[in-house]
């Protein structure tokens, strides 16, 4: 088989109907070039997924044990074959012609990412209802993004090789290894933000403030990241909190949003319907 352009890295953990549905989003790219690639992170099964979506270049991977998602990401990783790398959690999706924008983006660039939709949802049939919709698009601030990041990792976009000069993800700042890996390479990486909210979050606002368990072992974690790159005190707060703060505000931009809205029905869930 050809090389593909792009290696789709995709940890999962016991989230079958959201996988099923971001491989539906990937099976519905413009752009068909890509393999991908699914880490099973010691959860249930999802074999299966294979045989629900022939037409992908789709590798499942499973791992001996649960190292949890950063190690499961490095997995991936070293099985990848595409010059890009693209990321996504198993439970976000992207918009039909994502993949292909974002190549359009990356040609003098090592990394992009784009502005992200986050949205709420209710799940009826196995499927997700969005039942919010919240733009999450901010200046591409390097000085701000070290004290907030705005960078969301699911559908990023960058050159595999630039592994070999700033490493892999690193397990030991855990909650935010996503904002360590932009600030190593926006240190001396081409990064750029693509403002099109061709990315979908999945996140829920229903959990209300962290736990006191919870916030300690985020503090845990934010004071390593902070220590490792001089960031100073950072407070740990609820994510919908901090994006009430007057300085992320500050950095609200201009996007252009393309999702029409309607649900990502996938294979599974039309299975479970008949």
């Amino acid at each position: 088989m050809p090389t593909p352009t792009v290696s789709i890295v995709i940890p999962t953990y016991n989230r079958p109907d959201a996988l099923c549905e971001l491989l539906e989003s990937l099976a519905r790219q413009t752009c068909p070039d890509f393999e991908v690639i699914v880490v099973n992170d010691a959860g249930t099964n999802v074999g299966f997924v294979r045989t629900l979506y022939p037409e992908l270049a789709l590798q499942v991977l499973d791992m001996p044990e649960n190292g949890k998602h950063v190690r499961a990401r490095n997995r991936g990783l070293q099985q990848a074959a595409g010059e890009f790398v693209m990321l996504c959690d198993d439970d976000d999706l992207i918009v039909p012609d994502h993949l292909e924008r974002m190549l359009g983006e990356i040609r003098d660039h090592d990394l992009v990412y784009s502005d992200v939709e986050i949205f709420d949802y209710v799940v009826r049939d196995g499927t997700r209802i969005a039942t919010a919709r919240r733009l999450f698009a901010y200046q591409h601030d390097l000085a701000g993004m070290r004290q907030f990041s705005t960078f969301v990792s699911s559908g990023c976009l960058y050159r595999r090789a630039i592994h070999d000069r700033i490493g892999t993800f690193d397990p030991a700042v855990y909650h935010y290894w996503d904002w360590d890996f932009f600030l190593r390479a926006a240190a001396c990486l081409r990064v750029k933000r693509v403002p099109v909210a061709s990315a979908l979050y999945a996140f829920s606002a229903a959990g209300g403030n962290l736990s006191g368990e919870a916030q300690a072992e985020m503090r845990l974690y934010l004071d390593v990241l902070a220590r490792k790159h001089g960031l100073g005190d950072l407070p740990v707060k609820n994510f919908f909190l901090l994006l009430e703060e007057p300085a992320v505000k500050a950095r609200a931009a201009a996007s252009t949003i393309v999702w029409d809205g309607r649900p990502v029905i996938s294979r599974r869930a039309r299975q479970i319907r008949q």
